[in-house]
């Protein structure tokens, strides 16, 4: 019988009511001018982005330690619906080839709600232990305060 995990067991999640139109969230994930202005919690920076968006599309954001150490994360999107879904992976490194190692897989939806868009971003990994990683990596922390400076950025683009 196959190994199978529950998701639950795999999946980090953060979800933010955030004042700002969605369409506004979607250029800030999706246009490499954007995502260099909040991508990153400090003290580390991102200091390159490269989007391809379309299903098959690569992308690229590089991010710089306050020690110039540099973390290349390349991507494939994997679905893409203007304003409202964005599926990215580290699964590929572009044009279908597999990575290395595999993370995980983002999930992002951006929902009308109540004049504010519901934002929520969903991290699945392949394997309990890759979650339980992320998650001592600082999941909720790091990506909260991304989530700040998105919402930040969205609000005055």
């Amino acid at each position: 019988m196959p190994n199978v995990q529950n998701a639950d067991d795999r999946e980090l999640v953060l979800t933010r009511l955030i004042d700002a139109p969605r369409e506004k969230l979607f250029r800030c994930w999706t246009e490499p001018a954007l995502i260099v202005q909040w991508f990153t919690p400090p003290p580390w920076k991102t200091i390159h982005a490269e989007t391809d968006v379309r299903p098959g599309g690569a992308s690229f954001i590089l991010m710089q330690g306050p020690d110039g150490t540099q973390m290349p994360n390349h991507g494939v999107y994997l679905d893409v619906v203007r304003n409202a879904r964005l599926v990215f992976t580290d699964a590929y490194t572009s044009a279908w080839v597999p990575s290395e190692k595999p993370f995980f897989t983002g999930i992002l939806t951006f929902e009308d709600e109540g004049g504010k868009t519901r934002y929520t971003a969903r991290a699945r990994h392949w394997t309990a232990a890759d979650r339980e990683d992320h998650e001592k990596m600082g999941f909720h922390e790091g990506w909260g305060i991304a989530t700040d400076q998105l919402a930040a950025l969205a609000a005055r683009i």
